[in-house]
């Protein structure tokens, strides 16, 4: 016997062997591999499928950002503007203010200058006729007494100063 001539009694119990082996591993093994076989392409399917959802959902999340990142921006480029130019409004409106009340101010300044000389002018006019009055009396010797009559002269010297003056 050999390895070319089989004994036939061992090479069937050999094959009976086998196919006992064959079929216990067929019928108990093998459906536990295909289930974890099963199981693990449902797993990755579905976590590849997921991971697509993942990946879809942030791209759209990232779109929508993007986009209120840019509406974002544009209102704020809007309100700089609108600050700006109304900065610019209140500027002017306090310019123009300031240059109201700066007129406003010369214009009372000079209607004050005018008072007070028109009142300097008279308080002046009052002591030069007492002064002349006073320096005419000691010129005659005898003090003046008539200040109606002095007044009336001293006007009418002044008038005629003004007038060559204007002249």
């Amino acid at each position: 016997m050999g390895p070319l001539k089989p004994n036939f009694i061992e090479l069937i119990v050999g094959l009976v062997v086998f196919f006992a082996v064959f079929a216990t591993l067929a019928m108990v093994l093998l459906p536990r591999i295909d289930k974890t076989l099963a199981e693990r392409e449902e797993a990755t399917s579905g976590t590849l499928e997921r991971a697509e959802a993942v990946e879809s959902e942030a791209r759209r999340v990232r779109a929508e950002y993007q986009a209120e990142l840019s509406a974002a921006r544009q209102e704020a480029s809007r309100i700089r503007q609108a600050a700006h130019e109304e900065g610019v409004a209140l500027l002017a409106a306090v310019r123009s203010e300031g240059q109201k009340a700066r007129e406003d101010m010369v214009a009372a300044a000079t209607v004050q200058l005018e008072a007070d000389r028109v009142i300097a002018e008279a308080e002046l006019r009052e002591h030069v006729l007492g002064l002349a009055t006073a320096l005419a009396g000691r010129i005659i010797g005898e003090p003046l007494t008539d200040i109606d009559r002095a007044r009336a002269v001293a006007d009418a010297f002044f008038a005629g100063a003004e007038a060559d003056t204007a002249g």
